[in-house]
């Protein structure tokens, strides 16, 4: 495939993946993306998958439970409401769809990545810079490596 089709192609392939990734919450159906790549939706779904090594169906999955997963971890809304938040309209096809890409059901991930309140001195040890001359008068810039 010459350059320019292939990168046209890319580009294509971008912007229905970009649209996914934006409407993932909402059901989306291959004709529709195929016709964002303007491509038939025999082509759309073989060209993701060479494109993105995997299906149109199996990425917005993915995307669904990486969205699943951040809500589990940073809130305690409803396991529920969390699945038709992020596009599964039961909570058994979210449960089993979860536990077979994560490892384990929704609720067990939960009760293992539940944030822990941390002091915020803790947290302003933690995150500051490392490097000790950082902000210290006299301390100028590190010369840089030679290059030759």
């Amino acid at each position: 495939m010459e350059l320019s089709r292939r990168e046209d192609l890319n580009r294509r392939m971008l912007r229905a993946r970009d649209e996914m990734d934006r409407r993932y919450a909402e059901p989306l159906d291959i004709p529709t993306l195929a016709s964002v790549a303007h491509l038939s939706p025999s082509q759309f779904g073989r060209m993701f998958k060479q494109v993105y090594g995997e299906t149109p169906h199996r990425y917005l999955q993915r995307r669904r439970i990486e969205r699943a997963m951040t809500l589990l971890r940073q809130t305690d809304r409803a396991i529920t409401d969390i699945a038709w938040d992020t596009g599964f309209a039961s909570l058994g096809t979210f449960s089993s769809t979860f536990s077979r890409i994560v490892g384990h059901s929704p609720t067990r991930f939960r009760a293992r990545h539940a944030p822990v309140a941390v002091p915020s001195c803790f947290i302003a040890t933690w995150t500051r810079p490392r490097d000790s001359r950082f902000g210290e008068a006299g301390a100028g810039p590190r010369p840089l490596a030679s290059s030759s």
